[in-house]
């Protein structure tokens, strides 16, 4: 289903359809601009893009997830994302399309997104020497 890798960025690009690289990075950068209301990171970034292809007449399909089936904009989030790639002047139709398969986790996100979230880092074990256990 994923047609996305990761990029030198830290981020994720596309292999579309159409093949016009510079295209998707205009689609890319829209769907950096929409943002998780409560994780703060954007769409893109967080992984909840999990397929965004552009056929040879310049329509463009996206597949997403939420972080959860119970976020309070999932019946927003979607259309944020089709009106923003609809800014896209060289696309033609967005359609969106939502997915909980596979479920959203944090290997979802890119690495600057997991930088952003303070993951991919090994934590220290906890000092139980503080703790008072009478």
């Amino acid at each position: 289903m994923h047609n996305r890798y990761r990029s030198d960025d830290g981020t994720f690009d596309w292999i579309t359809t159409n093949g016009n690289v510079e295209q998707a990075d205009h689609v890319k950068s829209k769907l950096r601009e929409v943002f998780d209301p409560e994780i703060h990171i954007n769409v893109h970034d967080l992984g909840l893009i999990y397929k965004m292809d552009i056929d040879n007449d310049n329509n463009c399909d996206i597949i997403m997830t939420l972080t959860s089936p119970f976020c309070p904009v999932a019946g927003e989030m979607p259309q944020w994302v089709k009106e923003a790639v609809e800014k896209v002047t060289s696309i033609n139709t967005v359609k969106v399309e939502m997915t909980f398969q596979p479920t959203f986790g944090p290997q979802h996100a890119s690495e600057l997104a997991q930088m952003e979230l303070g993951m991919g880092y090994e934590t220290p074990e906890p000092s139980f020497d503080s703790w008072n256990f009478k």
